[in-house]
């Protein structure tokens, strides 16, 4: 362990992908996970990073081709390490990005890209191109990576002497566009994308234009104007994308009619069968046989994405905390947008939107600082989301920032013959907004220039400018800088946020559209997000219950649903009263407190963690902790107090996986966080008691001793409330202490250290201002004493790493006041 995960360098830093073990349970996973990992967990010693999908919680299981996991490492020798897969998986399925991290593939989408590329192989062999025999689908669940497998499909697609391009074919502009911008990160234009038919015909005649992303749409316009086209003759792959949604169509038929020598293959998380299609086509028939499938129970069970907490919301009354139970509700649709109950659906929302959202509960992303999550709003109608919008506008609380986005729809599902389209997909939403009435057009127009004003931008309605604002909206969701987006359809498919933890949903949806909706929710973040959160305003339990058994299986419920909250609630009660009764405080005290007891009570402390987070998100939960705010608040010091002691001064700081059994929950300890502010207001209470309220002074202390952030601080505050009279002006008093301690320690290092003033001082502003301590470069050996560096003896290296250890303590102790 110290020689290779710990290691900060050598021959370690080069593996490629590494393989972690205690006999029985096995994963793999790359050296960018690893790097990040280590980053993660130095904290304070580096920038917070977001633990995203290619963080340590996120190795992989091998598996099997039908998703049974080889666990037992005697089993994964024997096939990840036989020869011809390790190679393949070293030489074939890692993809290095533009941003140069390593990604390694988990097992379903190799299995899906081997039975791909076997298919193309065989059928060519067999001359069967040109027909359903030489193509198929995949089955992967949302959020499973679709994306990543695709491209990596197209890529050894192309690679094959045979073919001649690879079309990975789309059937929206938006989606098209997001496309474009995974296989852009994945390979730094291996895709070639096109804005017009003129350019994607230039594409098709252009030799050296071997993947190209296109939407149906252009593809059929194409078709239509280029019959007997030489392209046609030559040896294509296509990859429809979401291939359950407009496929069926005429456009579809033209493409199998115009090219004569092809393969063509669909990618669905939720496919057409018999029982859930309207006429005769489905998923088989059209693409030919399943491939692969990977459901979301699998990806659940995996860990790849979360399962959803369902709320329906009786529509009638402002509120009903009501879980997984059918509820009265209206059907007209005169009731339903009803100007009142418009009215009791935003006061529901905006009530609970903190608790939903999480708005208590902090982490990282992209090295900023967020508090909670962010969320969509789905109108059944434009004229239901622009009643909602008006009075979200009205009746927002401060700093709520909220946005709308529709247009004119393209192609409309109930509208279609019935052999056209699957049921319940939802209808499709283009950039064109010239379809919309004059009411429609011109509140979006004041819509937009909403949205301008709150961000200082310069969107309006039309053409171009209307697909810039779709994908503004796109960005500031996935940046968590908007709160609540109200849609009609779009963002309902495709769209990808992992700061997306809720959907209100007041649309009636089934099937297809159901999961596709729900499944925006579902994206790993980090611990803090557990589950996607669905708050339904319509009876939509039936339809729920009908789509999970469509597109997992009879049981799937109980694993892509959470529990009810009463579940939870006993299991959250029972452990309170063993951490009460085998562990009260004073135990912590008690010498016989050992090791093997410090483990228990983590393993223990760490579970009441993770349902906390759970039950957080029920509205009964509110009142009913069981632990008092004081009680939780000396449980948690005690913890972090047991984490600093097994981490030790040795190795990383903030390393959550300690010592191989015992693992903290410190991210889940960390959303609590509390600021310094906090701490001030309480010692400002405590002054305006005149110094005599001794419950305010000693919550101050509480909360900083539950901090691990102010951990580090907790000697210096408690110096300044010591110092504390009736007439301290708490904030600027505050200052100044900071200032006139910070100043004196860091003379008193640089005298007992014969540290060179100047460079010294220079060196820890700058990292005050970068927000890390530089412990390696010319920075940090700039401001040593001259000291031989050579000469048989270590007294230079022990004088530098004493240096630091107390740079390390000075930062921690001033960094963020």
């Amino acid at each position: 362990q110290n020689e290779s995960f710990w290691a900060s360098s050598g021959l370690f830093e080069y593996v490629q992908i590494f393989v972690i073990s205690n006999g029985t349970i096995t994963k793999y996973y790359s050296n960018t996970t690893r790097r990040r990992h280590v980053d993660e967990a130095i904290g304070t010693r580096h920038r917070a990073r977001a633990k995203t999908s290619n963080s340590f919680s996120f190795t992989s299981y091998w598996a099997d081709a039908k998703n049974r996991r080889v666990p037992d490492l005697v089993d994964f020798t024997k096939t990840f390490f036989a020869r011809h897969t390790l190679l393949n998986v070293l030489t074939r399925y890692c993809v290095f990005t533009c941003e140069k991290a390593l990604l390694v593939m988990r097992p379903y989408q190799i299995a899906a890209t081997e039975a791909i590329l076997s298919r193309i192989r065989t059928s060519t062999n067999c001359g069967k191109t040109g027909t359903v025999e030489a193509g198929g689908y995949v089955w992967h669940s949302t959020g499973s990576g679709k994306t990543l497998t695709s491209f990596k499909t197209a890529q050894l697609a192309t690679q094959l002497e045979y073919i001649d391009k690879v079309l990975f074919v789309v059937d929206r502009k938006d989606l098209d566009y997001q496309t474009m911008q995974e296989y852009d990160r994945y390979a730094k234009g291996a895709a070639n994308g096109n804005v017009s038919t003129k350019i994607l015909q230039r594409q098709l005649e252009d030799p050296q234009a071997r993947i190209i992303v296109t939407t149906i749409q252009k593809l059929g316009v194409f078709i239509s104007r280029n019959a007997g086209h030489c392209v046609f003759k030559k040896h294509v792959v296509l990859i429809f994308d979401e291939c359950h949604r407009s496929q069926f169509g005429d456009m579809h038929r033209a493409i199998e009619k115009a090219f004569k020598n092809y393969h063509i293959f669909g990618f669905t998380g939720t496919p057409i069968f018999a029982d859930n299609a309207r006429g005769t086509h489905t998923t088989e028939g059209t693409f030919g046989g399943r491939l692969h499938a990977y459901t979301m129970v699998d990806a659940i069970n995996d860990g790849n994405v979360l399962p959803f907490r369902v709320d329906y919301v009786n529509t009638v009354r402002a509120r009903d905390d009501v879980q997984d139970k059918q509820v009265p509700g209206i059907d007209t649709e005169k009731v339903m947008n009803d100007p009142k109950r418009i009215k009791q659906v935003v006061d529901y929302v905006l009530e609970h939107f903190d608790q939903k959202t999480s708005r208590n509960k902090s982490y990282t992303l992209n090295e900023r600082r967020l508090t909670g999550f962010n969320s969509i709003f789905a109108a059944d109608s434009i004229p239901a989301a622009m009643r909602y919008y008006k009075e979200f506008k009205r009746s927002s609380k401060a700093g709520l920032k909220i946005a709308v986005i529709f247009s004119a729809g393209t192609a409309d599902p109930d509208g279609q013959p019935d052999d056209m389209m699957p049921d319940g997909v939802l209808p499709d939403e283009s950039f064109d907004t010239s379809g919309l009435d004059a009411d429609a057009r011109s509140f979006l127009r004041g819509a937009v220039a909403d949205y301008n004003r709150m961000f200082q931008a310069n969107f309006d309605t039309s053409g171009e400018s209307f697909e810039s604002y779709y994908k503004n909206v796109s960005k500031r969701m996935k940046e968590r800088e908007l709160d609540i987006l109200i849609v009609v359809n779009m963002f309902l498919t495709g769209f990808d946020a992992a700061t997306l933890n809720t959907l209100w949903i007041d649309k009636d949806v089934r099937r297809h559209g159901l999961i596709q909706a729900f499944s925006r929710t579902n994206r790993v973040l980090n611990s803090v997000k557990g589950f996607g959160n669905i708050v339904c305003f319509r009876e939509l339990k039936a339809a729920t219950d009908e789509a999970i058994a469509l597109f997992g299986n009879e049981d799937a419920r109980g694993i892509i649903l959470l529990k009810p909250y009463g579940e939870y609630y006993e299991e959250y009660k029972a452990l309170i009263g063993e951490l009460t009764e085998m562990y009260p405080i004073s135990a912590f005290d008690d010498a016989a407190f050992g090791e093997q007891a410090k483990k228990c009570f983590v393993s223990l402390y760490g579970k009441i963690l993770k349902l906390r987070n759970i039950l957080s998100a029920f509205d009964d939960f509110d009142g009913h902790e069981i632990l008092s705010e004081m009680d939780f608040q000396d449980y948690q010091s005690r913890y972090i107090d047991v984490w600093r002691e097994m981490k030790g001064s040795g190795g990383p700081a903030d390393m959550e996986d300690i010592s191989g059994d015992v693992v903290f929950e410190m991210e889940l300890v960390r959303q609590d966080e509390v600021n310094i502010d906090y701490i001030l207001m309480l010692v400002e209470k405590y002054r305006a008691s005149h110094c005599s309220d001794k419950a305010a002074r000693d919550a101050a202390l509480r909360a900083v001793g539950a901090s691990v952030s102010l951990r580090s601080k907790k000697e210096l505050i408690e110096r300044f409330i010591e110092r504390v009279t009736v007439s301290t002006d708490v904030k600027s008093d505050w200052r100044k202490f900071v200032e006139e301690n910070k100043t004196a320690d860091l003379n008193d290092i640089i005298k007992s250290e014969g540290l060179k003033p100047d460079e010294t001082k220079a060196f820890m502003k700058m990292c005050f201002s970068d927000g890390e301590l530089k412990e390696i470069g010319t920075d940090i050996t700039n401001i040593l004493p001259p000291m031989p560096r050579f000469g048989g003896n270590n007294d230079y290296a022990v004088m530098k790493q004493r240096v630091i250890q107390k740079l390390r303590v000075f930062f921690e102790r001033y960094q963020g006041l």
